[in-house]
Parts: C-alpha cells; structure tokens; sequence
C-alpha cells in the first residue's frame, strides 16, 4: 500500500468541484492532484513569459493524432474549414499511431528530437506523463489571448486537464463507455427494449439470448487491451463497493476489489458465460455474432452504419453498490519545446477544433461528447438527437452517472498498461484475482514512487 506523507496531495479545488449544470449535462470532473507548495512549474513559467500580442503565427504546423472513432476524413473536413478561414496557416493530419498508446510512445520517442508535432493526442492516461516530463505547455495564457472562451467548454471535460491552477490540454474526442444492445435478437429472445438496469439482470436474461446466437458466443462482447480494460473495469469495481485507490493508496487488496474479480471472472469463466473476449467487440457486434457489448461513445457513428440489425443503447449496468461511468477519451495538447510562432498557430487551431459548431460536427460524425456547452443543446445535435436518439443517450448518461476516474490509473505513469495485465490474467485465464491483483500492486507502486511521488 502507498503511504501517504504530511505534504499536500489533496485535488485542486477547480478540478474536484467542477460538477455544473449545462443544459441537459453535468458531471464530476477528474480530480486532479495538487503539488505540494504554489510555486508553477518551470514550463508553466517560460510560457507566462511569453507575450502573445507580438507573436507572428508559424504558417504550417503538424498535427499528430490517431483518428478516434475512425474520424481521419472527419478530422481532414476539420482542416480544411480551419484552412478556409486561416489561409495564411496549413495544417499537416499525420497518422502517429493506432490508438492513443501508440501515439504516446511515439510522442515520447521524439521528445529529445526535433521531430514533434505542434498539436498532439493526449489521452486521459497520458497527459499528466507529458506534464511530470514538461512536454507540453499550459494554454492558460496564450488562449485568454486569443479570446477562446474557455467558460464555455464543458467545466468538467475542461476541468480534467487541470493541474497545479493551469490546464495543460483541451478536450476534444471526450467519451464514456456505452452499452450497446441488438434489438432485433433482444426482441426475438423476448426482452424489454432496453439493456439491464444491473449485471445481475444481464446474467439473469443470458439463457433467452443463447439461442440468437452462434454456439461457440455469448451474449455480451468484450475487448480487452490498454486503455480499454482497465476503463471498463471501473464501472465494476465501484458497482461491487470498491476503487483501484484512495488518491494514492492502492485498494485492489479490500474485499470490494476482490469480490469485483471474482465477478469479472464469472462473468467469463462461470458455469454459463455471459461474455466472451472479442479481438474487436464492436465489429463481433456490429456482425451479429455477440448481442450486446460495451463501447466508447466514440464509436456510436460507426456502429451505428456498420451494424445489419437495429442498435438500442444504454447506460451501463449497476453492481450490487451501484456503479457509474468513467470519463475517458482524449484531449489535445501543445509541446512545450516548439517556437513560440509554432504555439501560437497550434492554439488557434485548437481554438478552432473545439468551438461551438466544430465541435458539434466532430460529435455528429463520431459519437464523441460536444466539449463546448453551447454546442450540447445547439440546433445541430439537436437535430441529431431527434434522428438517432441513441446519441440522447450517451449525452444523458455523461449527466446521470459520469464519475472521475481512480487517480491510480489516470495519474501513475504506466498504471492503466499495468491494471489491464491484471485483468487481462482474470478475463483471459480465469486467475484468481487475489493472485491477478497481488502480482501487480508492487508494480504500481514502484511506477509511484518512480515517476510521481517525486515531483508531489
């Protein structure tokens, strides 16, 4: 276990408090921590340092992103739009990677070159690493200069990037898991058209869904990995009572945790399986072979279009303690080490990315959440609303039932890859989770005492 020390590891108050209401939306914002002291970071400094109004934007920059909810042709239209109003600026979309751990990787790989992007990927597991290592800069001042109405982002979504009083990313493709369910095989096997309210309900509907399906299935798909298991998860471990920690202090040893694994690996493992691992669950369920799974609201759009039945949507299943969805996705940040001409270009590009209507079409096109609060209840996702209400949902649940995440997984470097070996010992080899959890709570807790409790 972690043990915590007299010096102040409470959550910035902004960050811990940002629960508002906008419109139909509101959530709790990811709780970052503060550092001991008030001092702001070197980097935070250089940046203040910098006076915008004398500023020439650079006139080409490169955006490193991986295209979340398969958006390459949605994030191209994004350029051309900001190329159309800003034609003194040209945007340069690379691929960096598949998902958002390739992207980091690279990111890291080309921190000590001159090959970084002037925009990058920086997803919830992410951006605190790029923080601790001074790679990116907080956007604080250069978008009060540009004007950028930061009061109207999402407080919440806006709020997770906040460390130390700056924010150092903002939001863009921002989701939560989603449970996704067939109609049509929901109304053969003679079900309510809804998904379960709780895990045991799902259980309990399990054997009016088997025959739907192919005989070697299960009625719900999953896929496990980085950056995904570990996300899932939460809403499990908390519906059983439990958390991955308490700030810093590692919990995967309580009776909630274990009796959480224990409920995973029934779920997979148990005399009758609900589930089955899924190299891709949303292309099993999208082709009929699982009748429901859990997805990224980022990938709504393209379920929606690749499925051959009607898709139902739904929040999350409760445990017996309740439950909630994490926040999750990616935000956008600025290296810290480019030109200041560099910066500013990349500013007023993701200035342009995550205003009211751009956001709006990122959403409609993807599925991902509207980051601004103007844009959640706008006459465009209105209208999206009213055509797939499926959309209705995935806003609703962010308002209902979003929870921060577990500090472990978002803020010790490393952790998320680390919790999914843990996992993925229960869901793909039926370990016990005593054994799953015992084997990687020493290894959490060098990665905190390696890479986080030093900068605290």
């Amino acid at each position: 276990m972690f043990h915590r020390t007299a010096r102040n590891r409470r959550p910035s108050a902004v960050a811990l408090g940002a629960l508002a209401a906008v419109g139909a939306l509101a959530l709790t914002a990811c709780s970052a921590p503060s550092v001991a002291g008030d001092d702001p970071s070197a980097s935070g400094e250089a940046a203040a340092e910098v006076d915008w109004s004398q500023v020439e934007p650079a006139s080409e920059i490169t955006w490193w992103s991986n295209h979340p909810g398969a958006s390459k042709a949605v994030e191209e239209e994004l350029i051309a739009r900001f190329e159309e109003e800003h034609p003194e600026i040209s945007v340069d979309l690379v691929t960096a990677g598949a998902n958002y751990d390739e992207v980091a990787q690279r990111f890291q790989a080309a921190s000590q070159t001159d090959e970084l992007p002037s925009l990058v990927i920086a997803s919830d597991v992410w951006w605190f690493r790029y923080h601790l290592n001074d790679q990116i800069m907080p956007l604080d001042d250069v978008f009060e200069h540009l004007d950028a109405e930061t009061d109207d982002f999402v407080p919440a979504l806006y709020g997770d990037y906040e460390y130390d009083g700056q924010h150092w990313a903002a939001p863009y493709a921002r989701s939560t898991p989603l449970f996704y369910y067939n109609k049509d095989m929901w109304a053969a096997a003679g079900l309510p058209d809804r998904g379960p309210e709780t895990w045991e309900e799902l259980a309990s509907w399990t054997g009016k869904l088997q025959p739907q399906l192919p005989a070697d299935s299960a009625p719900l798909g999953m896929s496990v990995g980085t950056s995904w298991s570990a996300w899932w998860f939460e809403n499990m471990i908390w519906g059983h009572g439990g958390q991955y920690s308490d700030e810093w202090e590692t919990t995967l040893d309580t009776p909630e945790a274990l009796e959480a694994g224990e409920f995973v690996r029934d779920l997979f493992h148990g005399e009758q399986p609900v589930a089955t691992v899924s190299e891709d669950a949303t292309v099993d369920f999208a082709s009929g072979t699982v009748a429901s799974t859990i997805g990224s609201t980022g990938s709504l759009k393209g379920i929606l279009d690749a499925a051959t039945s009607e898709v139902g949507t739904a929040y999350l299943p409760d445990g017996p303690d309740g439950g909630g969805t994490p926040t999750g996705g990616t935000g956008l940040a600025i290296p810290s080490s480019k030109t200041p001409e560099e910066q500013l270009a990349a500013a007023m590009f993701l200035q342009f990315l995550t205003d009211t209507d751009q956001t709006a079409y990122f959403s409609q096109s993807t599925g991902y959440m509207p980051v601004r609060t103007s844009a959640v209840e706008s006459d465009a996702m209105t209208a999206v609303y009213a055509e797939k209400p499926q959309f209705r949902t995935a806003v609703d649940q962010l308002a209902d039932k979003a929870r921060s995440q577990d500090w472990i997984r978002v803020f010790v470097p490393g952790a998320d890859a680390i919790l999914t070996e843990g996992l993925e010992q229960i869901v793909l080899q039926g370990t016990d989770p005593a054994e799953a959890f015992g084997a990687i709570t020493p290894k959490i807790e060098t990665a905190y005492r390696e890479n986080v409790e030093p900068y605290l």
